[in-house]
């Protein structure tokens, strides 16, 4: 099954940002495109917005003026359904809600006629809810574009219970040909990225709950620790808190409450009192004129060890021993079956965080996972309140002389980075497992979606089969919420990749 043909015409129904976005990106890959919005007057509006942008496009020599013109031409708004007869693609960016939805494809399918491909961008409802009102449910998919659509592009192509494979097949083509980079997705909640994303907030704002560090210093180390572009934080208040939160809670509820996707008290607060990011001028942040933004926590210089005892590798960390030796600290090794840890000089332990805690520990001071420990430039340390102080102390001075700035955060078990990747790499295993989607589409939907840098498939095998796991084996111990429990199919991954390294 092949793409539409340049010469069909496309109708985009909703004509907010995202419907003039999808709009956009129909017309310049060269299909003649029909705008209809309930609200009169607004389609002219939004073809009226259209051009515009267009003409924008031409001043920044992304476009040619005689293609713009082109365009101009194709792109038609209607004041009626009955305009959109003869189209062979219609896709919907209204408002979200199940009912407005399933009437409207009704609706439509008294236009248009039965081989017309009928599409959602519903980010959060199911698709196969709407498509189940239609008397022809087999051609209705979901195309959930992105947002800028223009400019994102990630499109993930999902196909409700009823649908056709020939008629997702030729969606994904579609998606393709007009430039977008698109993945293929069942009907779950959150499709794949907000399924697989939900932590990413989830453990920032739980740390911050339990009072572990505040917003900025766990924004800082996500970002120069973990490789994030943004942290939750700010992602969330330019998201918007009451839009981050809705669809938290609609996978939430959509998993029947399941622990995994349970929402936020503190960020509930937050939509409560208004308070909803960039757009209100205030959210976890003052975004009011002038307002200052907050710095992160970054302990005072420390004087660095002479020498560290390395027992084992330091598995994900083992990068840290050449930079230990590049800032002209002795390394001694000493072999261990299991070792992961630094013995500093005072005889505390430096610990990559395991999902274990501090304080079931004699003199520990954990440090938190990086994505690159050489391009890092912060890390973050826990300790116990009883930890000694010449421990946290050769701790941060050896971190400080390896060229990082360093955040000493509250003794949380999983600290920052290692809980939320640990728990990312856990519903990515579950979701392939699942057949939401292939490896390769979750890892592609991850890095070009919310921009990570890896995706969570990749960061698993980068990291090892069995470390998610074991942390979030020791995270579930710490707190039995069932929040922590792996998934079977991680368990099961585990124990392939023990028995491929020959352990039992």
């Amino acid at each position: 099954m092949t793409a539409l043909d340049l010469s069909s015409p496309v109708a985009v129904v909703g004509t907010g940002t995202m419907g003039q976005g999808i709009a956009q990106v129909a017309l310049i890959a060269g299909h003649p495109v029909r705008l209809y919005d309930a609200v009169p007057g607004r389609a002219r509006r939004a073809a009226d917005a259209i051009g515009a942008r267009l003409d924008r496009l031409v001043e920044k020599e992304r476009l040619t003026a005689d293609r713009r013109d082109a365009a101009r031409a194709r792109l038609r708004p209607v004041d009626e359904l009955a305009g959109l007869a003869g189209c062979t693609l219609v896709v919907e960016a209204v408002v979200e809600r199940l009912d407005v939805k399933q009437e409207l494809f009704r609706a439509l399918e008294d236009v248009v006629p039965d081989d017309c491909l009928l599409a959602t961008n519903t980010s959060s409802l199911s698709v196969t809810a709407i498509g189940g009102a239609l008397r022809v449910p087999g051609r209705f998919v979901g195309l959930h574009f992105f947002n800028p659509a223009p400019l994102l592009p990630l499109v993930e192509v999902v196909s409700g219970f009823a649908t056709d494979v020939t008629h997702a097949t030729r969606a994904y083509e579609t998606a393709r040909a007009w430039g977008k980079t698109p993945v293929a997705c069942a009907d779950t909640p959150g499709f794949i990225v907000n399924r697989v994303a939900r932590p990413f907030y989830a453990e920032a704002f739980a740390v911050h709950e339990s009072q572990g560090a505040d917003p900025a210093t766990i924004d800082a180390v996500l970002r120069e620790s973990g490789g994030f572009r943004m942290g939750a934080f700010e992602l969330t208040d330019l998201i918007g808190q009451d839009v981050n939160e809705s669809v938290t809670r609609s996978v939430w509820e959509s998993f029947f409450h399941d622990v995994r996707f349970t929402p936020s008290l503190a960020q509930r607060r937050l939509v409560e009192s208004g308070r909803l990011g960039r757009k209100t001028g205030h959210g976890w942040y003052d975004h009011g004129d002038g307002a200052e933004r907050p710095e992160p926590h970054t302990a005072e210089p420390a004087v660095p060890p002479a020498y560290v005892v390395a027992e084992g590798d330091l598995e994900p960390a083992s990068e840290l021993l050449a930079l230990i030796r590049e800032a002209g600290i002795e390394v001694r090794e000493e072999a261990e079956d299991n070792g992961t840890r630094l013995v500093l000089p005072g005889g505390g332990q430096l610990v990559l965080a395991d999902g274990q805690t501090s304080v079931e520990f004699r003199d520990v001071v954990y440090f938190d996972l990086a994505l690159d420990y050489r391009a890092a430039t912060r890390i973050a340390l826990s300790h116990a309140p009883n930890t000694s102080p010449v421990t946290v102390a050769e701790a941060t001075g050896l971190f400080q002389a390896l060229g990082k700035k360093v955040s000493v955060i509250g003794d949380v078990p999983g600290m920052i980075v290692a809980r939320t990747v640990a728990r990312i790499i856990d519903l990515a295993h579950d979701a392939v497992a699942k057949g939401v989607a292939t490896e390769e589409d979750i890892d592609t939907a991850m890095r070009l979606g919310v921009n990570y840098p890896l995706g969570p498939l990749e960061w698993s095998r980068r990291l090892g089969g069995g470390w998610a796991c074991s942390v979030l084996d020791n995270l579930h111990q710490c707190e039995p919420s069932g929040r922590y429990a792996p998934s079977l199919a991680l368990y099961r991954h585990a124990y392939a990749s023990d028995k491929r390294e020959g352990t039992s």
